[in-house]
């Protein structure tokens, strides 16, 4: 029953992710313009993708027997990864329809992407904390994934403001 489990939250999982990929390849290709409807989709796809992530390290059946200090570091990463992503989200005052300025205050004035970085620290440090095994191999996949929405998302910005490149060369990821 648990494999059965384990199986559905991975589809989901990786159905979410390649739910994200198509809407940044098409936004990045300018066949769909962002929006409250595509915001609104995007933000449900991805809160059941992080559902999905979490339940499927819980219920990885392929565990690896970590020593206690490796689990926790893997916690601390993802509690780390969780707190830079709160910041970033609670910092932004608009999302996808921000037309202002380009953010560079608060935790963006170290870092151009801290969503998507909270979110590789999520998604390797949890599975490293449940020592589960698949989980480990799909995150791989996962965070190469969401360094080419980031990728993307790099060169939308480059177009739209004239003083990025400044900006990322005073930034970290």
């Amino acid at each position: 029953m648990e494999n059965k489990k384990y199986i559905i939250f991975a589809g989901v999982c990786v159905l979410t992710h390649v739910v994200r990929t198509v809407y940044e390849i098409l936004k990045y290709k300018k066949k769909i313009r962002p929006g409250k409807l595509s915001f609104a989709i995007i933000f449900a796809d991805m809160a059941l993708l992080w559902l999905s992530w979490f339940a499927l390290c819980g219920l990885d059946t392929f565990k690896i027997n970590l020593s206690v200090i490796i689990m926790y570091a893997g916690m601390l990463l993802a509690a780390i990864g969780f707190g830079i992503f709160l910041t970033a989200l609670f910092t932004i005052k608009a999302f996808e329809t921000h037309e202002g300025d380009l953010m560079t205050k608060g935790i963006y004035s170290k870092l151009r992407h801290p969503m998507y970085l909270g979110f590789v620290f999520w998604l390797i440090g949890f599975p490293v904390y449940c020592g589960a095994g698949l989980s480990m191999i799909l995150a791989v996949i996962f965070v190469a994934n969401v360094l080419l929405w980031r990728y993307l998302e790099e060169k939308e910005l480059i177009e739209r403001y004239l003083d990025y490149a400044a900006y990322k060369k005073t930034t970290w990821f």
